[in-house]
């Protein structure tokens, strides 16, 4: 069992967290706290694995509370407010919910958190800041009322879809799916990516095969070549060609 503290100084948002811990099987409530101060009171003589946390509150906010814990356990931050997450991911957030948020989006949260007990034991090591990681190999994509961090080169490619674009990620069976514009994503992306079609950008490291009319990324992705941008993707391949 993951056991949880909820903070949230809203009753009813506090009540909604309560309630959705009891409905995921491996999940045990330890605590729940209206205020940062109460939990850290808490936290002196207890210990959790995970806690659920607001950031936006009276006295000491989610945020700062994180950052004064010595040896912070997992942490999913819930909150109304999306200016907090790049901050968030900076104490390695396993995931931060944008209120209102449903039962199936904690769930996901829930998921990532087993996934991260398991695949590490929890110590401070985990709350490295992103200075060590390097953010321009990183992006932060909203998706679902959530917003997660994505690192460049773990995508294989991108593809459009009327207002919205899907990211494919390496070894996850779906994109993330964000409301933005191909060029917005374009213009963010480092210069290992090139737009091939007026549907697809790729990433140049995950070609597999190049010909005539489409690059092969898999056995399974055939993704064409735009006669508008053919020229330009020659050019940048045969930046890496030799002959």
């Amino acid at each position: 069992m993951i056991r949880c503290l909820a903070i949230d100084d809203e009753p009813l948002a506090l009540q909604q967290i309560v309630t959705y811990i009891a409905k995921v099987p491996f999940l045990e409530l330890s605590a729940q706290c209206q205020s940062a101060l109460e939990a850290r009171s808490f936290l002196e003589h207890d210990t959790v694995d995970a806690i659920f946390c607001d950031i936006n509150m009276p006295d000491l906010n989610g945020m700062d509370f994180v950052k004064s814990l010595a040896a912070p356990p997992l942490i999913v931050f819930t909150t109304a407010y999306s200016d907090y997450a790049i901050e968030g991911f900076k104490v390695n957030a396993v995931d931060y919910l944008l209120k209102p948020f449903g039962l199936q989006d904690f769930q996901r949260a829930a998921k990532r958190l087993k996934e991260r007990l398991v695949a590490r034991p929890i110590e401070p090591t985990l709350f490295t800041s992103f200075e060590k990681e390097g953010l321009e190999d990183v992006l932060f994509l909203k998706s679902d009322r959530r917003i997660i961090k994505v690192n460049t080169s773990d995508i294989r490619y991108i593809e459009s879809m009327s207002e919205y674009i899907k990211v494919w990620i390496d070894n996850q069976p779906k994109p993330v799916i964000t409301l933005l514009s191909m060029s917005k994503m374009e213009e963010n992306l480092p210069r290992y990516f090139v737009r091939i079609h007026r549907s697809y950008i790729i990433n140049l490291n995950k070609i597999q095969e190049v010909n005539k009319t489409s690059v092969i990324l898999d056995a399974k992705t055939y993704l064409p070549i735009g006669d508008m941008y053919r020229e330009s993707f020659q050019t940048r391949l045969g930046e890496r060609l030799l002959e």
